[in-house]
């Protein structure tokens, strides 16, 4: 047992970095609960032990309340006061309510026995725990809560709603009964919206309930929401027949009531494009808005309004719909900044180590020779001195020291800038990648031509032709792949230079050219200016390209026109606004005209 409780304290489980305590109050493991309270006695230690919260924010009395642990909320909450108990987690909850949305009575009932405070508790949203049980349709939770507080049952929540709305809107007829049965005047509250708990019945679907409140009060039939729709509306616009044909049946309802679009409920069936709802409207004789209008009233100006009314619905819809899309947009470009960040860092890091590879390797190339250095000074051979490599005469050798070495100091070049110069803006980390991928080209290349290089030395004279052959090659892999990569940034470079041209030319094609038609001759015939012809794009960069329409008033006669309004090389029109304006009459001839 003792190695079991050493284990569970030690033990941070997890996502959630639960304590000890926390994994124990989760398992229900009441000893080792009593074991951990046990060993921190003092005051300030175990108050902070149960205060702490895991990565949700819930402490271990609500991780024991959630988890329905009796004995263990128990031993826990006699050691918790009214503030340390409250806590709420991430998701706004405390240990009491925790245990009211979950249907935990005897955990509830143990916490209310030792803080009975914890009733008054809300969350942000002004929720009560009366509230939560009822939502959820706990009866027995909403009655025991009841019977120690019923004026709980008129607190409402933020948004105006009671629980007997969330109730009845959830279709939990026993919970209706018993809040109604200890506070019937709440059955006639609105809230902020205006509707009352009929309207909010009607929206789910049980006719039990909906009966239920009717009975209790026949005037909700006729109370209307802030929009001027009535229960019978709202069922109507949710669809639920079994529903308004039970309304339809009590003798208080008002069959032709209108809401504030000028609809009954009959056009919004029929808006709504419910059948059945409609059938069932038709065959109790409810109308529509137009055949109660008195034949002098103008329907127009409704019409009207319902038109702009139902305008006004899409516009919304486009713009919520706009903005939806707009977020996901940023949210895809941001990930794909991300991506994109990453991937150069990752790069970067690349290169760095590939680097100092071959730092390593062109250092350690030139200790490493073949044949050796002249290391004793009994043995030196004429014309050579201590310490200097045995083919250090050959002309390969002085071609792969200069070019390892170049290699090498590449290489160390780009490893102190990337170890030297921090880079923050991405436009930035490219340029640097930039060159620093051209700098491990020619590193590359470098470490290449020294490897060749020295394999003339190592065959010798008589293989002579297995150094040539590696030499072709190598030079044929290096220098393939060499000339793809830099065609593909030629490319990439020109294909980007047009880009740019073309977004130049976009902007500058962006002036208005007036087109005019004329007679057959300057001084005959009427002139009639048209609307400004704009320039075509992607025609002609160079040229600006305006087609005229026109027809001679004296004549009757209909022909087309293209007009070169440009000089070639030039982005200007041929016309400018707050200048004389050109003319071009049927031959083609350009004239000034006032």
């Amino acid at each position: 047992m003792e190695a079991s409780v050493k284990k569970i304290k030690k033990q941070l489980t997890g996502k959630r970095d639960d304590t000890a305590l926390h994994s124990a109050a989760r398992a229900g493991n009441l000893e080792v609960v009593l074991e951990i309270i046990g060993e921190n006695k003092g005051e300030e230690d175990l108050s902070e032990l149960l205060s702490k919260q895991n990565s949700s924010g819930e402490t271990a009395l609500y991780v024991a309340a959630e988890c329905g642990h009796v004995d263990v909320v128990k031993a826990l909450v006699k050691n918790y006061d009214v503030s340390s108990a409250a806590i709420k987690a991430k998701n706004g909850f405390d240990a009491f309510h925790i245990a009211a949305k979950l249907g935990e009575l005897e955990v509830l009932k143990v916490l209310m026995e030792s803080i009975p405070q914890l009733l008054a508790t809300v969350d942000q949203s002004n929720t009560t725990p009366l509230h939560t049980a009822s939502s959820q349709g706990h009866l027995e939770i909403v009655k025991y809560l009841l019977e120690k507080n019923s004026s709980m049952a008129t607190i409402s929540r933020n948004n105006g709603k009671t629980a007997l709305h969330s109730s009845a809107r959830n279709g939990h007829l026993e919970v209706v009964k018993a809040l109604l049965s200890k506070e019937p005047g709440i059955v006639t509250w609105s809230d902020k919206k205006g509707q009352t708990a009929l309207h909010m019945a009607v929206k789910g679907n049980c006719p039990k309930v909906v009966d239920e409140l009717i009975s209790l009060d026949n005037g909700l039939l006729t109370m209307s929401d802030g929009k001027g729709n009535t229960a019978l509306h709202i069922a109507t616009r949710k669809g639920r027949a079994q529903i308004v044909r039970n309304l339809l049946k009590h003798g208080g309802i008002n069959k032709e009531a209108i809401n504030k679009s000028g609809e009954t409920a009959l056009d919004t069936s029929e808006k709504m494009g419910r059948l059945e709802v409609t059938a069932i409207l038709q065959e109790n004789g409810v109308r529509s808005a137009k055949s109660l209008a008195p034949p002098t009233q103008p329907i127009i100006a409704r019409e009207l309004k319902q038109t702009v009314s139902d305008i006004k619905h899409e516009v919304h819809d486009q713009l919520l719909h706009t903005r939806q899309t707009r977020k996901r947009v940023r949210g895809i470009a941001k990930r794909l900044n991300k991506m994109q960040s990453e991937g150069l860092n990752n790069a970067i890091t690349s290169t760095t180590v590939v680097a100092v590879l071959i730092a390593t390797v062109a250092f350690a190339a030139i200790f490493t020779l073949p044949g050796q250095y002249m290391d004793d000074a009994k043995e030196v051979t004429p014309g050579f001195s201590l310490g200097e490599a045995k083919i250090a005469p050959n002309i390969e050798f002085a071609i792969f020291l200069i070019f390892d070495s170049l290699a090498l100091f590449i290489s160390l070049a780009v490893v102190v800038v990337q170890t030297s110069v921090v880079v923050v803006e991405r436009r930035a980390k490219k340029r640097v990648m930039t060159i620093i991928n051209k700098l491990m080209w020619l590193a590359c290349t470098f470490v290449s031509v020294a490897f060749l290089a020295l394999c003339y030395v190592i065959v010798g004279k008589n293989e002579k032709w297995l150094a040539i052959s590696v030499t072709i090659v190598g030079t044929l892999i290096m220098a393939t792949t060499l000339g793809t990569l830099c065609y593909w940034v030629i490319m990439h470079r020109i294909e980007a230079s047009n880009l740019r041209s073309l977004r130049r030319s976009s902007r500058l094609a962006s002036w208005p050219v007036s087109a005019v038609v004329s007679g057959s001759e300057v001084g005959e015939g009427e002139y009639k200016k048209l609307k400004p012809v704009w320039s075509v794009r992607g025609i002609n960069r160079t040229t600006w390209l305006g087609r005229t329409e026109y027809m001679s008033t004296d004549e009757g006669q209909r022909s087309k026109s293209y007009a070169n309004l440009g000089t070639p090389g030039r982005s200007q029109p041929f016309g400018r606004p707050g200048r004389s304006t050109r003319w071009v009459n049927r031959n083609g001839r350009k004239f000034d005209h006032p």
